[in-house]
């Protein structure tokens, strides 16, 4: 429903079939848990690099300490791009399960103007998976912590946000923490803006066994059933959102086979940013904490492009949220019409028209107020212990 993989998808169609499977396999499994999950980080990184060996400009992988925002020594994994232009960079945040090589589509395009850099957000992909707080703003204020502290170590001073799907939402979440940092906010398909609708069984003629199922799920972790798959995770990943995969043959050679395995890797992991998600959530589809309550409160000043896909799942009223809440203030709401939620795959050229033309905005206006200087930090640990070749 959310993000790569629906649950609902997961129980429905292929959980309880695959429980068969699970135990018809671990009757002859003598391994632990990682050679259950084949979780590895040797795979996650040779196979992150297999997707972005697409990426025609040079780009450089490394980790980020931003030392003990929730674990003792957090690390975010990054890929940047262009660095060492002038422009006013691009910092990229993606959605729930997923990482940084799936914005494969988008990197050349943003890089030809300016320095991006992509992260993988904690808890996720290959960054540190420390354990989050319990508590839905303490979980959120600990993600905006994470990319505040990432942006002091690579010494940033001011940045277009771009998020989609929970990264939307972390990125609002900053922007109403740092206004001074962000100069153009920009929300691809955000998850966690409307209210949760008090009639929601009622409002989407939810049939009742599906309730029973939401009821039973309510508990878990969203990706649980790809851990429980153990050896057969990637074919899980396979099954339940084979169009995906499908999407990426323009860009990545035996894509349906890359891309579940790269998504099969990100999320076979300790769940730390999943867990986390899961904290923020009220229900499958909302926030405990939804940003409409807060978005009137963002800096008047601050530009904000909201894109949605026209058969996307997520509610784009938010859009008219933004633009109600802050009458006098830059908002640019785009629908990209036949693409879902994963906006920036189902139509990439559109998506990456509409940010090339938020970050122009950017460049050519104001810059944000009360900016203070950059503050002095240790290395940025880009150093030949934690740096990847260039590719």
């Amino acid at each position: 429903m959310f993000g790569l993989i629906s649950p609902f998808y997961i129980w429905i169609h292929y959980a309880l079939p695959l429980i068969h499977h699970i135990i018809l396999v671990s009757l002859s499994w003598t391994g632990g848990w990682f050679s259950w999950t084949r979780q590895s980080d040797v795979m996650l990184r040779n196979i992150e690099q297999t997707i972005l060996s697409c990426v025609k400009t040079a780009y450089k992988r490394f980790y980020v300490d931003i030392g003990a925002v929730v674990g003792q020594c957090d690390k975010i994994w990054t890929i940047s791009l262009n660095d060492e232009s002038t422009k006013t960079p691009l910092v990229m945040l993606h959605g729930m399960g997923a990482g940084v090589a799936l914005w494969c589509p988008n990197l050349d395009a943003f890089a030809a103007t300016r320095p991006v850099y992509a992260m993988d957000l904690l808890g996720f992909g290959r960054s540190s998976r420390p354990k989050f707080a319990s508590d839905a703003e303490k979980v959120e204020a600990q993600w905006v912590e994470s990319v505040e502290q990432w942006r002091r170590e690579v010494k940033i001073d001011e940045f277009i946000l771009l998020g989609h799907s929970l990264g939307g939402f972390i990125a609002t979440a900053y922007a109403l923490k740092y206004p001074e940092r962000v100069r153009h906010l920009i929300l691809a398909d955000p998850w966690g803006f409307p209210e949760k609708p008090s009639n929601v069984y009622e409002k989407y003629q939810v049939p009742f066994w599906f309730r029973a199922v939401a009821t039973a799920l309510q508990p878990l972790n969203p990706l649980w059933a790809v851990r429980a798959a153990g050896p057969a995770g990637k074919w899980l990943v396979s099954k339940t959102r084979p169009d995906i995969s499908r999407k990426y043959l323009n860009y990545v050679p035996d894509a349906e086979t890359v891309i579940p395995e790269y998504i099969y890797q990100c999320n076979s992991q300790a769940p730390s940013g999943e867990s986390a998600f899961h904290t923020l959530m009220h229900g499958f589809g909302w926030a405990k904490n939804p940003m409409v309550r807060r978005v009137g409160r963002l800096d008047p000043g601050l530009p904000i492009t909201v894109m949605y896909g026209s058969r996307s799942w997520v509610d784009y009223s938010t859009g008219h949220l933004l633009g109600e809440s802050r009458p006098d203030s830059p908002t640019y709401v785009q629908v990209i019409n036949g693409a879902g939620h994963h906006i920036y795959l189902d139509k990439p050229e559109q998506f990456n028209k509409y940010v090339l033309e938020a970050c122009a905005r950017a460049d050519d206006g104001p810059r944000p107020k009360a900016l203070p200087s950059i503050e002095s930090s240790t290395d940025t640990n880009t150093d030949s212990k934690n740096q990847e070749p260039a590719s």
